[in-house]
């Protein structure tokens, strides 16, 4: 026999309740939760019961709205850099480009929405995965994200897309033209050389829907010092620019789009991105 005397231990009387029991204080606590969530509803609805917008006239949005983008265009129509694409390559190349004040930047950007494919990781899924050192670039922005040793995961790509975007806009040196599509490239003999030294532009409507159904749809024009193309990689809406310089002899070859390899794919796309033709730059591997 043990040396160590047995003890009884006493536990503290618990009162178990009944099912029923229990169901009926669920029941008060919900319709107690209800009574205060409608008390504080109708507290904060009444706050706007005499609320009312100071008065405009329709005429002043209109002139507010158009005198300022006339006057953009008419500023850009000269830029020192043109980014096509507001893409994730496309907001990050104006985020880095921007921070010299004294380069003027237009993005132009077929969609309505900018971001590109950005505001959702793969396969429409939400969290986006991001492989070390380009962590460092969301310190820069101060988007949060998990660690996860060699990369790591952002809860909701829109987070990156959203505070990306919004930081650009904020840039004094930048215009986003959206709704714009780029229908060509502007390309002058230089020097005895052939040399991007802009874009042809035209409403993403008109581009998409109205030179089959209209007689004359003349673009627009804007010069830069160096347009960089971030169209996205080959497919239905990517890779125009440098389809566009082939056809116009800038470029002999197009290699196209090889299979999938992460740990090639993403290094060659940082390593490829280069002026391929004279005043060009392409953010594709």
């Amino acid at each position: 026999m043990s040396a160590i005397s047995e003890k009884k231990v006493e536990w503290p009387a618990m009162e178990v309740p009944s099912p029923v029991t229990a169901a009926k204080k669920e029941m008060e606590n919900k319709v107690v939760g209800q009574e205060e969530s409608k008390e504080l509803t109708m507290e904060t609805a009444s706050k706007f019961d005499n609320y009312k917008f100071a008065p405009i006239r329709e005429s002043t949005v209109s002139r507010e709205m158009t005198v300022r983008y006339m006057k953009d265009l008419y500023d850009y129509a000269e830029s020192d850099v043109i980014i096509v694409g507001a893409g994730s390559a496309g907001l990050s190349a104006a985020w880095e480009l921007s921070k010299n004040p004294h380069i003027k930047i237009a993005i132009i950007e077929q969609s309505v929405s900018p971001g590109g494919g950005a505001w959702l990781g793969g396969q429409l899924f939400s969290a986006m995965v991001v492989r070390k050192p380009a962590h460092l670039f969301l310190d820069e922005l101060k988007v949060a994200y998990e660690d996860k040793g060699d990369y790591v995961v952002i809860r909701h790509a829109a987070m990156f897309t959203s505070t990306v975007l919004s930081k650009v806009l904020e840039r004094p040196n930048v215009k986003l033209f959206n709704a714009t599509s780029v229908e060509d490239l502007i390309v002058k003999n230089v020097n005895g050389q052939k040399r991007v030294c802009g874009v042809v532009t035209n409403w993403a409507l008109v581009t998409l829907f109205g030179h089959d159904t209209q007689s004359c749809m003349d673009p627009n024009t804007l010069e830069a010092k160096v347009v960089i193309s971030c169209c996205g990689h080959d497919g239905p809406m990517g890779g125009a620019s440098i389809k566009r310089c082939k056809e116009i002899g800038l470029v002999d070859e197009i290699p196209g789009m090889s299979a999938l390899d992460m740990n090639t794919a993403e290094d060659a796309v940082v390593h490829g991105t280069s002026e391929v033709v004279p005043g060009m730059v392409f953010a594709v591997s």
